[in-house]
This record gives structure tokens, C-alpha cells and sequence, in this order.
């Protein structure tokens, strides 16, 4: 596969495998650019990803990690029937479970605004060098004692003690096919399994803080109960990973050292985080810089939508469009970001579109055709005719 990009890449061999944490610091380690990808190879990215979440990155110097949206798509790319989320960033529960943020969900919109998230997904995220460099302990970017699953959550909760940004932008989108999921948990290898019991407890030991598990100690306790006795009675070959975690133990309590050492984060910043609702565009703007709205937008599927009136619209917004409807004789009204519809009154036709951005009420452009005097109007997509 490589050949045919022989002299562009560089190529590391590491004899045995060392699994996806320490491979990933291997090839961290030899770079020097200042944004690093780390990249699954069952991941198919579209035009323009990379790009995207770079602009994004360099649009917010604050932002550590970028990622974009990964819809799902079947082995071997094949593609769904319905495009469904893969992941848009990581997000955590109370009960100290992470996730990725609308899995399995109907792409329909949900997640179309450029917002901050838990953290990012280490199947196509991009991590900034200097971010990379604060939150490596010894050298180490992932903790190498996780070998596989769980690193990203690791890194991303150590990146929010530390005062790190993770911002999601959804002019990224990529596909992933994800052959590990909680319901074929049964045929996974054991070995998987155990390495996923045991990470879930060295990155609570390495990272939690009293007050965050304050706030979520008993739903927290009861599904720690929950996988203790799993791996118990239901999946004995997991049990092997409690005897991994007494070995790891006193390399982790060293790491949580390091990292409480160099927090910055408060534990009010953090809890908000732990939540089944997460704060969307927050926790540290309410109203996002100027420079993050101008980057692109992924392109719409269907114009041709349900017209739905936009409520907030500043004053300044209002006073444009009443002086352009008696400029035109016609009468305006605002639809939803993306969407256009014609309207007739005397001699005039008018096809409006609200651009999309954080404040939709602040970016408007309305356009007008007339249809008299020889002009024709040229088609639109967007006309629900």
C-alpha cells in the first residue's frame, strides 16, 4: 500500500507489538510538524478534512485538539443505507463512562455548529505540538501501559485538568468503521476486553479529581460494582485485568502526581463536563470570537427543507429588511439558515437566504432577481416548486 508513496512517508518498524499507545508515541516522537493527525486505518476521509480542521485549529490558538464529524460505514467502506454518526468528539456520563458524542445517531442536523467538546477521538484527530508537549509525561503523549482502547479519553481528560480546548468543527467529515461496540462485546477477543476493564480504572486513578467524583460517586460506584462482578461471573477472562492494574498502580499514582502538580482546571470547570447533557459551545465562551464563525461550512444535502421562522434577530437586522421591502414593494420574511423560498409581489422576485454561522440573526444576505424588463429568473434548487 505504502509504495506508491515511496519518499513521502517514513515507514517505523517496531519488531513486536507494541500496541496503538505506544505506537502512536513512536511516531509522534520522530515528527516535528506543528499539528499531528493520528489516524485509524479503517477510517475514508472526504476532500478537504485535514484542511478543515487544521483552519480550525489555527482559528483558536487555545484549541489543543480539533476533530471533526466520522459517520459510520460498513466493512470494507461499504456505505449505510442511512447515514448514521460515528462520532463527533468524546463526552462523559456521571456515572464516569465516556462515549462518542451522537453515535449511532441519524445525521439529520444535530451537530452542525463548531463548538467545544470533551475531547476528541483518536481515530482522525489532529492534536497541536505545544499541546502535545505540555501533556506528555516523560515523553509520553498516550500512557503506554493502556496498549489499546481508552488512550483518547485518557489524553483528553488530561488535557482538560491541565486547561486544554478540544474544538469539535463539523466542515471535517470522514467515515469509520467501528468493529468494536458494547453489543458484540461477546466476539471480541478476550484480551480486548480485559485491556478495556483495566483502562477504565488506571484512567480514574490518574485523573479524577475530589470534587468531580464527589459530584458523581454513586452512580460512579454502582457501575464500578457492575464491571467487578462482570468480570467475575459473566466474562472470568477479564478478571486478569485487576492484576494488571496492581502492576501499573504505582506508574499511574506517579503520573497523577505529575498531572495534579500542572493543573490548571477547577473542579467547577471540570464537573460540567460529567454530565448526560453536556454544555454545548462552552464551558468558556457564550457568545464565540468573530474569527470561529468565518471558517467553512460542510455543504448542504437539500436545500428544499421545512420553512422555519428564525426568532432572534437584532434590531439593526429588522430596520435592513423593512427598508429594502418598501425599496422593492414586496414584502420579506426570514426563513431558516440554508434554506430559500420565492416569493411574487408586483414585479419583483426575491430569493433570500440566511448564511448559516454561531448567530444566524447577524449574517444575512438577501438577494433580488426582478423578473421584469427582460430578465429572467434562473432556477433554483432552493425553490420548493
Amino acid at each position: 500500500m505504502l509504495r506508491q508513496f515511496r519518499g513521502r512517508v517514513r515507514v517505523i518498524h517496531c519488531g513486536r507489538n507494541l500496541g496503538f499507545a505506544e505506537a502512536q508515541n513512536r511516531a509522534i516522537r520522530a515528527s516535528s510538524t506543528e499539528w499531528v493527525l493520528t489516524l485509524n486505518p479503517d477510517v475514508l476521509l472526504r476532500p478537504g478534512f485535514v484542511r478543515a480542521l487544521v483552519e480550525a485549529g489555527q482559528a483558536d490558538p487555545e484549541a489543543g485538539a480539533v476533530c471533526g464529524k466520522l459517520l459510520s460505514i460498513g466493512p470494507g467502506f461499504t456505505p449505510l443505507d442511512e447515514a448514521r454518526i460515528d462520532s463527533t468528539g468524546i463526552c462523559f456520563t456521571p456515572a464516569l463512562r465516556h462515549f462518542d458524542r451522537g453515535w449511532r445517531e441519524p445525521d439529520r442536523g444535530g451537530y452542525e455548529n463548531l463548538e467545544y467538546v470533551f475531547g476528541a477521538s483518536a481515530a482522525a484527530a489532529l492534536y497541536r505540538r505545544s499541546m502535545i508537549d505540555d501533556v506528555a509525561i516523560d515523553g509520553d503523549f498516550f500512557d503506554p501501559d493502556f496498549f489499546v482502547y481508552r488512550e483518547d479519553a485518557d489524553v483528553a481528560w488530561r488535557a482538560q485538568l491541565l486547561g486544554w480546548r478540544t474544538l469539535y468543527t463539523p466542515a471535517a467529515e470522514a467515515f469509520h468503521v467501528r468493529t468494536v461496540t458494547p453489543a458484540n462485546r461477546r466476539s471480541v477477543p478476550a484480551v480486548i476486553n480485559m485491556h478495556s476493564v483495566k483502562n477504565r480504572f488506571l484512567m480514574r486513578i490518574k485523573n479524577v479529581t475530589a470534587g468531580v467524583y464527589g459530584r458523581c460517586w454513586l452512580p460512579a460506584t454502582l457501575r464500578d460494582l457492575l464491571v467487578v462482578g462482570g468480570s467475575i461471573l459473566w466474562e472470568p477472562t477479564s478478571a486478569a485485568a485487576f492484576w494488571h492494574i496492581a502492576r501499573c498502580l504505582p506508574r499511574a499514582l506517579a503520573r497523577r502526581h505529575v498531572i495534579m502538580a500542572r493543573r490548571r482546571a477547577g473542579d467547577e470547570e471540570l464537573a460540567q463536563w460529567f454530565n448526560f447533557h453536556p454544555p454545548r459551545n462552552r464551558p468558556r465562551w457564550r457568545d464565540p470570537p468573530r474569527r470561529l464563525r468565518r471558517l467553512p461550512r460542510p455543504p448542504r444535502r437539500s436545500c428544499c427543507r421545512p420553512i422555519r421562522t428564525v426568532r432572534r434577530i437584532s434590531n439593526v437586522a429588522h430596520a435592513l429588511l423593512r427598508a429594502a421591502s418598501r425599496l422593492f414593494s414586496t414584502r420579506l420574511r426570514l426563513t431558516s439558515p440554508g434554506v430559500g423560498k420565492e416569493c411574487r409581489r408586483g414585479t419583483h422576485e426575491c430569493v433570500r437566504h440566511v448564511k448559516r454561522g454561531f448567530c444566524a440573526s447577524r449574517r444575512l444576505a438577501v438577494i433580488f432577481r426582478p423578473v421584469s424588463d427582460g430578465w429572467q429568473n434562473p432556477k433554483s434548487e432552493c425553490s420548493p416548486r
